[in-house]
């Protein structure tokens, strides 16, 4: 979940809070091969207690806090867009590792006749697989890219369509100013809008249909 700054705005501007950077849901990566299990300490020491959280009791008059991270994971839609970037993810990954295999296959079938080819020939067959591991790795990061390009599209969606909530809840409780309640130690729990914002959210939208966007698709319409 990517870092947010200290955001001051007020009234009709509500939706410079919101802002299109997306949140980090889901990456694709390249196949890796899996890691050794870490054995466990014979004896961990006990984890610190942590700090019991203030208590604020006390409101301002005109001060209000908001969430972008409350509304992406608490509306509805929200999640749904989680869901769905988790089940690219999940085809990207299958993709490949897919190919991934194959190529394993390949360079094992080649080590196996590698005796009964010539040395042109097997030369020849290492650079093909060296080749199609390159592009694999190429295509792995497209991959990426794009889930993070689909990501930051459906998340600015869901931010879009909660700013008139969001203006809504800065006019009825009447905000002069509006803090990202993520860059703030806490506040009261009053002068939060994120749970009316969510609730709006939810009885306009759930879910939406997106797809992975496809940047290697790209180039070649733009040589027609």
């Amino acid at each position: 979940m990517m870092k947010t700054s200290t955001i001051l705005i007020a009234g009709a501007s509500a939706i410079a809070m919101l802002g299109a950077a997306p949140l980090a849901f889901a990456q694709a990566k390249a196949p890796a091969a899996a890691a050794p299990v870490a054995r466990a300490p014979a004896a961990a020491a006990p984890a610190a207690a942590a700090p019991a959280a203030p208590s604020f009791t006390a409101t301002v008059a005109g001060v209000c806090v908001l969430s972008r991270e409350g509304i992406l994971g608490g509306s509805k839609v929200g999640k749904y867009v989680q869901t769905r970037l988790g089940q690219l993810t999940t085809q990207v990954n299958a993709e490949l590792t897919g190919e991934k295999t194959a190529i394993e296959t390949a360079a094992k079938d080649l080590d196996a006749k590698k005796a009964t080819l010539g040395q042109a020939a097997q030369q020849q067959q290492v650079t093909a697989l060296q080749a199609r591991a390159s592009a694999l790795q190429d295509k792995a990061q497209v991959r990426d890219r794009e889930l993070q390009a689909t990501e930051q599209k459906a998340i600015q969606r869901v931010l879009v369509e909660a700013t008139p909530f969001v203006d809504a809840q800065v006019k009825a409780k009447a905000c002069g100013v509006l803090l990202d309640a993520n860059s703030i130690l806490g506040a009261n729990s009053a002068m939060d809008l994120t749970p009316g914002v969510i609730t709006g959210l939810d009885g306009k939208l759930q879910e939406f249909a997106f797809d992975r966007e496809h940047l290697d698709a790209q180039p070649a319409a733009q040589q027609r």
